[in-house]
């Protein structure tokens, strides 16, 4: 992305290539799926103009590259994830940060907040519920919808195999599908996105969806059980197309104990869909943490 300069991080298993631009407060923007880090292409450069922003791939998609995840999708856990983003935050010089997360960003995003409380600053969650919440509210009215959760899931090689013989279809008709109206996402995202949707990162991809079924929601269930909660505050987004997620921001306000948000203009793609709406949220949220 243009005025952002990279440089090359190994973190554990993993190479990033965080992009840096702006100067004041630090935030960490990241994207979801099936997209990379240029999903913040109509936000990032305007917003720093006043803030140090960071764009970095998730682990295993686009430029992040890793070791293979475990059946179970180990090594891909948003507390792994989480984790290895606090130290590369760490390695830029930023101990303390603001987080702004897209579907699978926000929930790493969230996931930094509840362990490494002394890392985050504040945190933005778009177009998601935690995790263990998806999965229980799951019905025959809104699964369709979700249907990555369950087949990305699967063990592999079953949903790297279907997925990577279509693999331009597969994202193409997601791009066109989930936004409020097709033709939301340009021409030249989408190609950007296609670049990143190849033979080495789908398992990646596969793997953390496996890890959010089999890891993630049960290390969520285990935080609501002992009544842990974000202590920093929250802003919650959702596109006002998104029906089941209507509740988000009462959804949310079980998990932190400062929230604030509302719908968008959008559909799925909020940071695409809604860039003027998000971006001057984004500025009066995060101008008081300055």
């Amino acid at each position: 992305m243009y005025g952002f300069k990279h440089a090359e991080i190994e973190v554990g298993p993993t190479s990033y290539r965080p992009g840096v631009a702006g100067d004041g407060p630090p935030v960490l923007l990241l994207h979801g799926f099936p997209q990379t880090h240029y999903c913040w292409h109509r936000i990032a450069p305007a917003l720093a103009d006043d803030h140090t922003v960071v764009l970095c791939d998730l682990k295993g998609y686009g430029e992040s590259r890793s070791a293979p995840g475990g059946p179970l999708g180990e090594g891909y856990s948003n507390r792994e994830r989480a984790a290895e983003l606090v130290e590369l935050m760490a390695r830029l010089g930023h101990e303390r940060f603001s987080v702004v997360g897209h579907d699978r960003g926000g929930r790493v995003a969230y996931r930094m907040a509840l362990d490494h409380p002394g890392a985050v600053e504040r945190l933005g969650v778009l177009n998601v519920i935690p995790t263990v919440e998806q999965f229980e509210r799951m019905t025959p009215d809104t699964a369709l919808e979700y249907w990555p959760f369950i087949f990305l899931a699967q063990p592999p090689p079953f949903a790297e195999r279907v997925i990577g013989a279509s693999a331009e279809y597969v994202l193409r008709d997601i791009l066109e599908s989930w936004p409020a109206s097709r033709g939301a996402i340009s021409a030249e995202a989408k190609e950007q996105y296609l670049r990143g949707f190849t033979p080495e990162t789908i398992p990646a991809i596969c793997a953390e969806y496996r890890a959010s079924f089999h890891i993630d929601r049960r290390v969520d269930a285990e935080d609501r059980d002992a009544g842990r909660t974000i202590q920093v505050p929250v802003l919650v987004h959702w596109g006002s197309e998104e029906g089941a997620m209507s509740d988000a921001l009462e959804v949310w306000r079980g998990w932190a104990d400062s929230t604030e948000g509302g719908p968008l203009p959008s559909g799925h793609f909020i940071p695409e869909e809604a860039p003027e709406e998000l971006l001057a949220s984004l500025r009066g949220f995060l101008r008081a943490s300055s």
